[in-house]
């Protein structure tokens, strides 16, 4: 039926599976060293950090997304997929972390990783958009996203480092930490509006 609202438990159920299971991929990636030795590490350590960093970004979207729920009373069928469009872009996470990690940091993989990053970002904006919309301008939610200036420089952060990419991969690679850095703290804004609205 058209505007027809939801439960939420549904979806948050299976949004957290579907991020348990593209950790596990981005972990089973990592192949164990025939050897056993230090050496055997060496060719490793690329594929450590794209692990380290794609395992961070999951998290904060995991984190965010947690958070956004919380806030949230109810869904409706575009929420559903606008939430399947954050879910499918996060699925590329493993594939664009193991292609990066395996050539080293080259140009083109980065390049990918970036424009996946963005395609999560742009997801993610579209969900909380989407919620918004249903809850209402006066709602808990559109008060604690507000303009949403961490969000927005993130993508610009991400726009520029795709455009770096062409120069130099590794100063592109360095923006991606700097975003996930930024982001590493869980955002307060829904937290602090919920506590100011139950004290």
């Amino acid at each position: 039926m058209p505007g027809q609202k939801f439960h939420k438990g549904r979806m948050e159920a299976f949004s957290d599976g579907v991020i348990a299971i593209i950790i596990t991929i981005m972990v089973l990636e990592m192949k164990v060293p025939h050897e056993a030795t230090l050496a055997a590490l060496q060719p490793m350590i690329p594929v450590f950090i794209s692990y380290v960093l794609s395992f961070v970004y999951v998290g904060i979207y995991w984190n965010n997304h947690h958070h956004m729920l919380q806030a949230a009373k109810d869904i409706n069928g575009n929420i559903l997929w606008a939430n399947m469009l954050l879910l499918f872009t996060l699925s590329i996470i493993p594939f664009v972390t193991a292609w990066m990690g395996e050539n080293h940091f080259s140009q083109v993989p980065v390049l990918f990783y970036g424009i996946t990053l963005l395609m999560n970002a742009i997801a993610y904006t579209i969900l909380a958009m989407s919620l918004v919309k249903l809850h209402g301008k006066e709602s808990l939610l559109a008060k604690a996203f507000g303009n949403d200036r961490k969000g927005k420089i993130s993508v610009l952060i991400y726009i520029i480092a795709i455009i770096t990419c062409y120069f130099n991969s590794w100063i592109s690679l360095g923006l991606y930490f700097v975003v996930a850095a930024i982001w590493f703290i869980p955002d307060k804004r829904i937290e602090n509006r919920i506590a100011a609205e139950n004290p």
